[in-house]
C-alpha cells in the first residue's frame, strides 16, 4: 500500500506539471510539434519513475495462496496470518544432514514438568504435625511442596526404525526425601535420591519385539504409582507405602499376543540402587487383557533383603574414600516372598473399578538353628477403588483398604489397619488439577499421634487440598 501511494503521488504531480507546461507552451508558441515533444518527454520520465519504484519494492515469493512479501511486515499479526516466513524456509533448506538428525532427535524427545503441592489438616492435632503411616501427605497444618518433577523421555519407535530409547525422572521435595534412599537400606542414599528413574531401553527384534530396560525404575508392585495426577486419590494407600518404591537392575517384557505379556526382572533388591548383599532378587509376572475393558497384572517377587555388611568408620573393607564396611557374621539369609495382583475394570466410559490383593512374607533366617528362628513375619490384605466422572471436569472417587500387619513389618507393631478415603477432583484446565480429600485411618491398637506427647489413639482423620500442575508433550500417564 505504501509503494502504491508513492507511485500515485509522483505520477499525479508529474501529470499536473505536464498540464501546466502544455498550457504555457500552447499559449506562447501554439505549436503542436512542441506539445508532442513535451508529451514524449513526460512519457519517458514516467517510465523512469516506474523502474525506480519497482527497484524499491521487496522481492516476492510464491506460496499456495499467491504472492507474499519475502520480508516480514511491520504488523506482527499480519506476519502470523501470512504463514511461514520464507526466511525460515530458506534456513530449513540450508540445514545439513547432521543438523537434520539432531532436530529429528529433539522432535522425538519429550520434556515434561510437574509440580505437586498440598495443604492437609489432621483433626488429632498431632504433636509435631505428623500424619502417621502416610507416604505423600505426611505433614499436617502446613502448606507443603510434595514433589517437583522433571521427566525426559526419548521412547523407542520401531515403526520409525528406532529400537532404542531412554528415560530420566528427576524429583525434588518432601516425597522424594520420604521415599527415595533410606539410609537404613542404602549405603549412599544421597547420590541417587533425586534420580527417581534412569533407564535405557532396547526392543530386541524377536517375535513381537522383546522390550529390555536397564537402570533404575519405579516399582510396579502395587497398583498405585508415583505421580499424583495419575492416581485415583491424593493420599497413597498403606500398600503403596509398604511395597517397594524402586529397583535397580534389568527387566524384560515379552508380548506373546496383543493381550498377554510375560515379565521378568533381576535386580539388586527392594529400594536398593547399590546392593547390600550378594543375592539378586527376581520377579516373575504377567499382564493380561482378558476383555477390552479389563486389565490384570500378576507378580511374584523373590528376594533376600537382609544385608551382609554394614557401613562403618573406615576400617577393614574400604570401598572408596569415605565409605567403608564391616562384615556381618553370621549374615541373615532369610527370603522375602511378595505375591501381588491387581485388576482394573472400565465398566462404562464414566465408571471404573479396581481391586488389589497382596501377601508379603519374610524370614530372617532360612532355617532354624541355635539362636535363630525361621518363623516368618507376614502382611496380607488389599484395597478396592471406585471412580465416577460426574461431569467433563469433575470426578469423585473412593478407596477402602485393609492390612493385617501381623509381623509389624509396616507399622512396627502387630495390628489390623484400615482406612477409607473419599476424593473429589476438579480439573481446572488441561494440566491443572484441584483435589479435595477426606480420609480416616483406624486400627485395633492405639497407633496414631494426638496432641499429648505419648498418648495414642486408634484413629485419625485428615482433610487435604492438593494442587497439581503439569505440562509437556508426554501423553497419558507418566
Amino acid at each position: 500500500m505504501r509503494f502504491g501511494f508513492i507511485c500515485t503521488l509522483l505520477v499525479s504531480s508529474t501529470l499536473c506539471s505536464a498540464q501546466d507546461q502544455q498550457t504555457r507552451t500552447a499559449g506562447s508558441a501554439g505549436s503542436s510539434d512542441d506539445l508532442r515533444l513535451r508529451v514524449q518527454q513526460l512519457e519517458a520520465e514516467v517510465s523512469a519513475l516506474k523502474v525506480a519504484l519497482k527497484q524499491l519494492q521487496p522481492p516476492q515469493v510464491s506460496n499456495s495462496e499467491g504472492m507474499i512479501p519475502a520480508t516480514l511486515p511491520s504488523d506482527g499479526n499480519a506476519a502470523l496470518e501470512a504463514g511461514p516466513h520464507p526466511a525460515n524456509a530458506q534456513a530449513d533448506v540450508n540445514i545439513g544432514p547432521e543438523d537434520r538428525k539432531s532436530l529429528d532427535l529433539l522432535r522425538s524427545t519429550t520434556i515434561n514438568v510437574g509440580l505437586d503441592t498440598y495443604y492437609g489438616y489432621n483433626f488429632n492435632n498431632p504433636v509435631g504435625r505428623v500424619n502417621l503411616l502416610r507416604a505423600y501427605d505426611v505433614l499436617s497444618n502446613e502448606i507443603s511442596l510434595n514433589q517437583a518433577s522433571v521427566v525426559l523421555e526419548h521412547a523407542p519407535d520401531v515403526s520409525a526404525g528406532r529400537r532404542w530409547g531412554a528415560r530420566v525422572d528427576l524429583q525434588f521435595g518432601q516425597a522424594t526425601d520420604t521415599l527415595q534412599g533410606n539410609p537404613s537400606n542404602e549405603p549412599r542414599p544421597q547420590i541417587y535420591r533425586n534420580i527417581f528413574q534412569a533407564y535405557g531401553t532396547y526392543v530386541v527384534p524377536l517375535g513381537r519385539g522383546i522390550n529390555v530396560d536397564v537402570g533404575k525404575w519405579g516399582s510396579s508392585l502395587g497398583i498405585e504409582g508415583n505421580y499424583t495426577k495419575d492416581q485415583v486419590n491424593y493420599s497413597r494407600s498403606y500398600w503403596f507405602d509398604f511395597l517397594p518404591f524402586y529397583h535397580m537392575g534389568a527387566r524384560v517384557s515379552i508380548p506373546l499376543s496383543d493381550s498377554f505379556s510375560v515379565n521378568y526382572w533381576i535386580v539388586n533388591g527392594t529400594n536398593q540402587v547399590e546392593a547390600t548383599n550378594g543375592f539378586k532378587d527376581e520377579l516373575f509376572g504377567f499382564t493380561a487383557k482378558p476383555h477390552k475393558r479389563v486389565n490384570w497384572t500378576m507378580n511374584y517377587y523373590l528376594g533376600q533383603e537382609h544385608p551382609d555388611r554394614r557401613v562403618s568408620d573406615c576400617g577393614p573393607i574400604p570401598v572408596q574414600p569415605g565409605l567403608c564396611f564391616a562384615e556381618i557374621t553370621p549374615a541373615p539369609n532369610g527370603r522375602t516372598h511378595i505375591f501381588d495382583s491387581y485388576v482394573t475394570w472400565q465398566a462404562t466410559p464414566k465408571l471404573a473399578f479396581a481391586l488389589e490383593g497382596d501377601y508379603f512374607i519374610q524370614r530372617l533366617w532360612a532355617n532354624a538353628a541355635p539362636g535363630q528362628s525361621s518363623a516368618p513375619a507376614h502382611n496380607e490384605g488389599g484395597a478396592a477403588y471406585i471412580q465416577y466422572q460426574l461431569a467433563r471436569n469433575i470426578t469423585i472417587a473412593s478407596r477402602a483398604e485393609y492390612m493385617s500387619d501381623r509381623g509389624g513389618l509396616f507399622s512396627g507393631i502387630a495390628q489390623a489397619l484400615k482406612e477409607n478415603t473419599v476424593t473429589f477432583d476438579y480439573r481446572v484446565a488441561d494440566g491443572l488439577l484441584m483435589r479435595y480429600e477426606w480420609r480416616r485411618d483406624y486400627s485395633n491398637q492405639p497407633t496414631f499421634l494426638t496432641d499429648v506427647q505419648g498418648v495414642l489413639k486408634k484413629d485419625q482423620s485428615t482433610a487435604t487440598l492438593g494442587l497439581i500442575w503439569w505440562w509437556g508433550r508426554k501423553e497419558g500417564s507418566w
